[in-house]
């Protein structure tokens, strides 16, 4: 591939439990790198709860942006995009296809479409909101928020620590809210996208997600939570305050049996899946494709890629 050349990425996106890592584990071969845009599989130390592809697998297709980070480091969009230009440069320059892969649909958008225009963060107004954490707890940052911007606040969730800090400090900082800065609108022209989109009938998911959640419980998630926390990592962290985590984290306060706690985990999970499905249905230049079909995938790709490769 001449360097000169607009590298060409495959993007492939999907709700939780959808069959992602099937259907790439059915079509790739080892031309082919997957780069890993899910929020939750960068934490070391947390496969159980989030899915991570089986050694087998990550051996066979070599897997990037997974164990990255500790789970009490905080992940965000901006690095992911960064981290993804760099690795899509070192692949394309290895003559092999990228595969941006994953359900984290901010993360997608964010790499398709750039990050909205913001201000960067202002180290002074950032340690006093943290010190404001400490001291009265996350809710309390949500609650400010909650009272300056109601409506920035109804778009976030009241547990994501990331975006209240960041929705906080660009209020701070400029008067406006986080929401107010335009987001771009046109898809990145420096690469040839071939963008996929894979969706399920939605009973059909629901019963992938209720047989994911169980098996992740015989699999030993609760043993997992449990040596992340002999880690010494809390209830606090970044990586602990996913879906699966937070529920079990909450059990040991009391707050439901082992077989409330694994439904609410599949209620969640549920509720998630149907707002990826929400942002992932507002895009547009999309191949949407059932995760079974993967003879319409395999002609997809076959289609875009060179003939070279």
């Amino acid at each position: 591939m001449s360097r000169k050349t607009a590298p060409s990425v495959i993007v492939l996106f999907g709700p939780t439990a959808v069959g992602k890592s099937e259907l790439l584990s059915s079509l790739l071969d080892p031309r082919f790198e997957i780069i890993s845009a899910d929020s939750m599989q960068v934490y070391r130390h947390m496969d159980i709860g989030t899915a991570k592809p089986s050694s087998r697998e990550r051996a066979r297709i070599v897997h990037h942006l997974i164990d990255i980070a500790d789970p009490s480091e905080q992940f965000n969009a901006g690095r992911f995009v960064k981290e993804a230009e760099s690795l899509v440069a070192l692949i394309s320059e290895r003559d092999r296809v990228p595969v941006i892969s994953g359900g984290t649909a901010f993360y997608i958008t964010s790499f398709l479409f750039g990050l909205p225009d913001a201000p960067a963060v202002d180290p002074a107004i950032r340690a006093r909101f943290r010190g404001m954490e400490q001291s009265e707890g996350q809710s309390a940052l949500y609650g400010l928020l909650r009272d300056r911007d109601p409506d920035g606040a109804a778009r976030i969730q009241a547990n994501d620590r990331y975006r209240t800090m960041r929705a906080l400090e660009v209020l701070e900082a400029t008067g406006r809210s986080l929401f107010s800065f335009a987001w771009p609108r046109t898809q990145r022209t420096d690469m040839r996208l071939l963008v996929l989109g894979l969706d399920r009938p939605r009973d059909e998911l629901y019963a992938r997600i209720d047989r994911r959640v169980r098996a992740m419980f015989a699999a030993g998630l609760v043993d997992e939570v449990k040596g992340l926390l002999a880690q010494g990592y809390r209830d606090a962290d970044p990586g602990l305050r996913g879906i699966g985590y937070r529920e079990i984290l909450a059990m040991r306060r009391g707050c439901g049996t082992f077989s409330l706690v694994q439904e609410g985990i599949a209620q969640a999970t549920r509720r998630y899946a149907k707002r990826q499905l929400t942002f992932f249905r507002a895009l547009s230049d999309v191949e949407w494709a059932h995760p079974d079909d993967a003879a319409t995938v395999r002609a997809h790709i076959d289609a875009f890629l060179p003939t070279s490769t």
